[in-house]
């Protein structure tokens, strides 16, 4: 699949992996089809970890992915080395015109079967703590199903990390029922050495491989 970022094409492209339901459940066959992993990319330096992430994410069988992406998140990688639909603001105001198109962040939802937000900068996370969505990510994850798991990886400088209002907007989200995958300590790239770096990659991909083999072939009518 050719990387995107920005412009849908055609309708059928916004929603890449959905398959279309049967006019009659009850009579249709139950057919496999793969797990879907949503990522959420924010403006950490952490973000230069995308591909690496998505490269080990697809080496786990039967496993789809897309990425939904903050603009601040763009300055961290390119594009070309994300071999998965990228999703961003943009996509979402140009796909919609009128009543009765869709809604990306509400297809968004409805396709992921898990989502993991890798890495959660200080700034997304106060927005989720908060509620606040107003960009493509944080309007998925208000509209997030929370029946299904979603995961997030904060990554953050260490004076940051340590500051009182992060472990509260932290506990808010397991409050919601969301998992951490806390963040480690390291030297930063700023050159501090402390907690605050996101989560080895490995170890980020071994909790979604968990989840995946949890639930074994996934089935749709």
């Amino acid at each position: 699949m050719e990387p995107r970022l920005g412009r849908i094409p055609e309708l059928e492209a916004t929603r890449p992996h959905m398959e279309v339901q049967a006019s009659c459940p009850a009579a249709a066959p139950l057919v496999e089809r793969k797990f879907h992993v949503l990522v959420g990319v924010t403006g950490s330096v952490a973000a230069l970890k995308l591909p690496l992430l998505v490269s080990m994410l697809l080496d786990i069988p039967e496993l789809e992915v897309a990425v939904v992406t903050t603009e601040r998140a763009k300055h961290f990688y390119s594009p070309q080395d994300v071999p998965v639909t990228l999703y961003s603001d943009a996509d979402e105001w140009e796909m919609w015109k009128r009543r009765s198109d869709p809604v990306l962040h509400i297809d968004l939802r409805r396709w992921a079967d898990l989502m993991l937000v890798a890495p959660l900068d200080a700034n997304t996370l106060g927005k989720v703590a908060s509620g606040i969505c107003d960009n493509l990510l944080t309007c998925v994850i208000r509209a997030w199903d929370r029946s299904k798991p979603l995961f997030f990886c904060p990554a953050m400088n260490t004076a940051m990390w340590e500051h009182p209002i992060t472990a509260q907007q932290v506990g808010q989200l397991k409050a919601f029922g969301y998992t951490e995958i806390p963040c480690v300590n390291k030297k930063l790239a700023c050159g501090d050495q402390g907690l605050g770096a996101m989560a080895e990659v490995g170890t980020i991909v071994d909790k979604v491989r968990e989840v995946v083999s949890q639930h074994g072939g996934f089935q749709q009518s």
